[in-house]
């Protein structure tokens, strides 16, 4: 098994992002609650789609709360990963929610675009100030924690749509109250999908990508197997396998077919160090989680025929 160095630094960042993500749902709940009001008020599809938008997020972010102190905990004989991938399933969760409130906002904004409601603009104004308000401090207080895994990516996106909704919604609120056009509050609201729907799917693209144990983006398998096969005294690598637990997290299993001279020699425990190394070190992708099958050239495998 490869090694780590990121145990003290993944710490640290479990507790500020649970920190941060705590503040953001306590944020984006408070304003939640304000929208729905506001969408009685006002009568707006606009602030509806944005306060149904927000319900996803509320969710969404509780999803990522509930994820990021999943993650804290500690791996078991019966969960040997503990629950690294649950910030995976939470990420998928949150885009797959997004999605279908883009979706909506999409239909429901055609639809009254044909047939536009009576808004009250000065209280669509108030509201949509108070909305992106509220979603720009949870943008600063999530913005450092960001890049840190898929769920706070998750969420980040999420507060960073919110923010963008509520400008669609003040814009929406300025253009009634000066010309009258009702419809406005329509166009806001497909602006408001087109901003959700994008970024949404890219999300869940990612996330199914790790869901089904695909090969980790940036890493060539062909260049890795190149790349083992060149090391001195290998002569074959077959079964490589490479996927990811969770983010910043991907890990290689793979047989090495090697000399026979290699084990009398008694130089395999150094060919498998420098094994882990090539795949930690060498690539884009550092592999630190690898685990090697070393056989001599004299034994038969049975599964030579299986994997990539």
């Amino acid at each position: 098994m490869g090694h780590d160095h990121s145990h003290g630094h993944s710490h640290d960042h479990s507790d500020a992002n649970r920190t941060r993500l705590a503040w953001a749902f306590g944020i984006t709940a408070g304003i939640l609650v304000a929208e729905i009001i506001g969408a009685i008020v006002t009568s707006s599809l606009a602030l509806l789609v944005d306060a149904a938008h927000m319900l996803t997020d509320t969710l969404g972010l509780l999803l990522a709360l509930t994820a990021a102190n999943l993650i804290a905990r500690k791996p078991t004989t019966k969960r040997t990963w503990g629950f690294r991938r649950a910030e995976v399933l939470s990420a998928t969760v949150q885009s797959a929610l997004l999605l279908a409130v883009g979706i909506y906002a999409a239909v429901d904004a055609v639809r009254r675009l044909f047939a536009p409601a009576d808004i009250h603009p000065t209280g669509l104004l108030v509201f949509g100030v108070v909305g992106l308000f509220g979603n720009v401090i949870s943008m600063w207080i999530i913005s450092a924690g960001r890049k840190n895994n898929l769920n706070m990516r998750a969420a980040f996106l999420e507060v960073v749509n919110d923010a963008l909704g509520s400008v669609a919604v003040i814009i929406a609120a300025i253009v009634i109250a000066t010309t009258g056009w009702m419809r406005a509050d329509s166009i806001a609201a497909l602006v408001i999908s087109a901003l959700i729907v994008p970024r949404a799917m890219r999300l869940l693209s990612e996330t199914t990508h790790i869901l089904l144990e695909s090969t980790p983006r940036g890493l060539d398998l062909n260049a890795v197997r190149e790349h083992l096969e060149n090391q001195p005294g290998v002569i074959a690598v077959h079964d490589l396998h490479a996927s990811q637990i969770a983010s910043n997290l991907p890990v290689l299993t793979a047989h090495v077919v090697v000399e026979d001279s290699m084990f009398s020699a008694g130089v395999a425990g150094d060919l498998l160090k420098n094994l882990q190394n090539c795949v930690a070190d060498h690539f884009t992708i550092s592999i630190e989680h690898s685990t090697f099958q070393i056989e001599p050239s004299s034994h038969q495998s049975t599964e030579h025929q299986h994997g990539c």
